[in-house]
C-alpha cells in the first residue's frame, strides 16, 4: 500500500484538525469521569444486581444519574471555548499544500502582522 501524505490532502485537514482536538480532550475527561465514577457506591450495584439488572440497565438507571452533575459542569465549562478556533493547532498543521482550507483569521493576522510587516493592516483585521 502506498503512504498518504494526510497534511497535502485538503479534503483531510479539517478531519485531522477535529478528530486531534477530540484526542486531545480524551485524556484529561477521561480522568474526569473516571473520578466521577469512583463516587458510584458499589452497594447500588449490589442491590441492582440482587433485583436481577442486567449491565445496560444498571449503567442506565446507576452510572449514568450520577455522572450527569460531573457532565452538566463539564458541559458549562467547555461552551466558552467552543468558538475558539485555537492558532497552535491551526498554525503548525498548516503548509502550502493545504493553506486553501487550512487558513483561518488568527493565521492570517499572524502571517501580515509579522511575515508581511504590515501591522496597521493587521490589526484592523483583528478587530
Amino acid at each position: 500500500m502506498d503512504p498518504i501524505n494526510f497534511l497535502a490532502e485538503k479534503t483531510m485537514w479539517r478531519h485531522i484538525y477535529v478528530w486531534s482536538g477530540v484526542w486531545q480532550g480524551t485524556g484529561w475527561g477521561s480522568v474526569i469521569y473516571f473520578a466521577a465514577f469512583s463516587g458510584v457506591s458499589p452497594e447500588y450495584h449490589e442491590a441492582a444486581i440482587v433485583d436481577g439488572a442486567t449491565k445496560l440497565q444498571r449503567i442506565m438507571y446507576i452510572d449514568i444519574p450520577f455522572i450527569m452533575p460531573t457532565a452538566t459542569i463539564l458541559l458549562i465549562m467547555n461552551c466558552g471555548s467552543i468558538l475558539g478556533v485555537g492558532f497552535e493547532k491551526a498554525f503548525l498543521l498548516q503548509n502550502n499544500l493545504n493553506l486553501d482550507v487550512s487558513e483561518i483569521i488568527s493565521t492570517y493576522v499572524y502571517k501580515v502582522g509579522l511575515q508581511q510587516m504590515d501591522m496597521s493592516y493587521s490589526t484592523a483585521i483583528r478587530l
